[in-house]
């Protein structure tokens, strides 16, 4: 058994996730992939895999039941959070991971092709680039947890969406001047989360644009 596979499921249970096994183990196996490539590439700043237990996958995972359905576009996903996660724990949901870094794009690839993945591709491209949107098409839901203010990533995320398209930023604190900009465009809920182990403030951000 793995090290952390305890600390993990009780974290995911805390979540109110219920997830097997055998689902617990890819994530762990993403963690140590994430630990190796690491000392070599600098793909996190987080070392300890503890630390990254709590910090990359809890974190990441404390947003899976607020997700809506369909397909993902995970933007600026660095390593691959939150969208690894989310697309290891839901093998139904296809995911594009996009990040400009080419580095942490041939981390996920490599990973995606070790564990057979089908459900997942990753991207190396900047965000705006006109030819990818093209080929990228549309999302429904549109997620990153690494993006400064809302308003740049809503501007990101603009050419992926369609009409009903969901924007879901992580977020620490609530950026309650950031969403004021927003909010005569945007229907927006803000969700706070408990990350098990993290004594740190976690909110989800949700944006869907005002119809009619």
């Amino acid at each position: 058994m793995h090290l952390f596979f305890q600390t993990l499921k009780q974290g995911t249970k805390a979540l109110g996730l219920t997830l097997s096994d055998d689902t617990l183990n890819l994530l762990l196996k993403y963690q140590d992939a994430l630990v190796l490539w690491n000392k070599a590439y600098n793909l996190t700043a987080i070392r300890e895999p503890k630390d990254m237990l709590v910090k990359h996958l809890l974190d990441s995972l404390s947003i899976l039941n607020q997700l809506p359905k369909g397909r993902m576009l995970d933007i600026g996903t660095g390593g691959g959070m939150p969208g690894m996660l989310v697309a290891l724990c839901q093998p139904e949901r296809e995911c594009v991971l996009l990040d400009s870094n080419g580095k942490k794009i041939r981390f996920l690839k490599q990973f995606i092709a070790d564990m057979k993945l089908s459900n997942v591709t990753a991207v190396q491209t900047r965000v705006e680039d006109v030819e990818m949107i093209a080929q990228l098409g549309q999302f429904d839901v549109l997620t990153s947890r690494a993006f400064a203010s809302l308003s740049d990533f809503v501007q990101a995320s603009t050419p992926y969406m369609h009409e009903k398209s969901v924007i879901c930023a992580m977020k620490g604190l609530v950026p309650t001047d950031e969403i004021d900009v927003l909010i005569s465009t945007f229907d927006i809920q803000t969700i706070a989360l408990k990350v098990p182990h993290l004594d740190e403030q976690r909110h989800l951000v949700i944006l869907e644009k005002k119809q009619g």
